[in-house]
């Protein structure tokens, strides 16, 4: 199947800027992690793929070709808020939403049976959607944007009020889909989860794309760090090693970060410490991906916003940042 690319994308509220030249695509059969802050960004770029949003500049592709009404009839999407008729029951839901995309009857039915069965909550098509939990709820919206067998997915926040043993089930179905080649995007604040699911990550700040790549380009790109264990060493030892930087100490435990410009700096740490007698352990430190998003965000602030007496004329300015991004 073909890529999902979004490319050069510019949104404003006013003078609030939700998206600036946003670009990166989502390859086929890859499950690609967006995150950033709230109001960064994200939830506005699926939007415009989804068309319920227009961009001042740029576009949404599949196939190098900009996003239509027939191309956007194959995207599955779940919003991040409930999209789902509260008092109507789960299975007539679902075979409704079905044929709204143009199922015939039969195959709207089977595909309910297939993804009732699949996620877990077979058990709950006669019930309203308004009873059943939070996650269940999060299960039925998912499996609507299933129904159609999809060529693309777009999630925003799909493992939200999830518990482990519901988000070991929706990771299997977004990872069985990419396997069949259908480029997948979802957002999330879970980075423990994005890390352990995504084959890449874009990482959003203020409308700017400011990372994308998989977790070992993030970490090759992100500062070096390395552990050292020599108890027998006096405090503050590591802080005269040039290049160096302390990041944490914990009795003769030291964690240092080392300068990328310094080519062989992690020995001078080493030898320094074994100066001062034997060394337990010397490690480097592998960064999570919440850390790496840290570091990345540190390095790109958003810009500040401007002073109040700017804004007057754009009227409600905040809450439509907040839920338009």
């Amino acid at each position: 199947m073909p890529d999902l690319e979004f490319a050069d994308l510019s949104k404003s509220y006013g003078a609030i800027h939700a998206l600036d030249h946003a670009t990166f695509a989502v390859r086929s059969g890859e499950i690609f992690g967006f995150v950033g802050s709230n109001g960064a960004g994200k939830t506005t770029a699926m939007r415009i793929a989804l068309g319920v949003l227009a961009a001042d500049a740029g576009e949404v592709r599949w196939d190098g070709r900009p996003l239509d009404l027939a191309t956007r009839r194959r995207v599955g999407y779940m919003p991040e808020e409930r999209g789902l008729y509260p008092r109507m029951r789960v299975a007539a839901q679902l075979v409704y939403l079905a044929r709204l995309h143009g199922m015939p009857p039969e195959s709207a039915k089977d595909a309910m049976l297939h993804w009732t069965d699949r996620l877990g909550i077979a058990a709950r098509r006669g019930d309203e959607v308004q009873k059943l939990s939070l996650g269940n709820q999060q299960r039925v919206q998912l499996a609507a944007a299933l129904m159609h067998e999809p060529a693309i997915l777009v999630l925003d926040e799909p493992f939200s009020g999830l518990d482990p043993v519901a988000v070991d089930v929706m990771s299997g179905v977004l990872r069985e889909r990419a396997t069949a080649g259908v480029p997948v995007v979802f957002s999330s604040h879970q980075l423990d989860l994005v890390e352990r699911l995504s084959d890449r990550v874009g990482i959003i700040q203020a409308g700017r794309m400011v990372a994308v790549g998989s977790i070992s380009d993030l970490r090759a790109a992100a500062p070096r760090r390395w552990v050292v264990d020599a108890p027998g060493a006096p405090p503050g030892w590591a802080h005269a090693v040039p290049g160096v930087t302390v990041v944490r100490t914990d009795g003769g435990r030291v964690t240092v970060e080392v300068a990328g410009g310094a080519p062989g700096a992690e020995q001078d740490v080493l030898r320094a410490a074994l100066a001062h007698g034997p060394v337990r352990e010397f490690a480097p430190v592998r960064p999570s991906l919440a850390e790496m998003y840290r570091h990345v965000v540190a390095d790109n602030p958003a810009p500040t916003p401007a002073p109040p007496s700017d804004r007057r004329h754009v009227g409600g300015w905040r809450s439509g940042r907040e839920t338009a991004a």
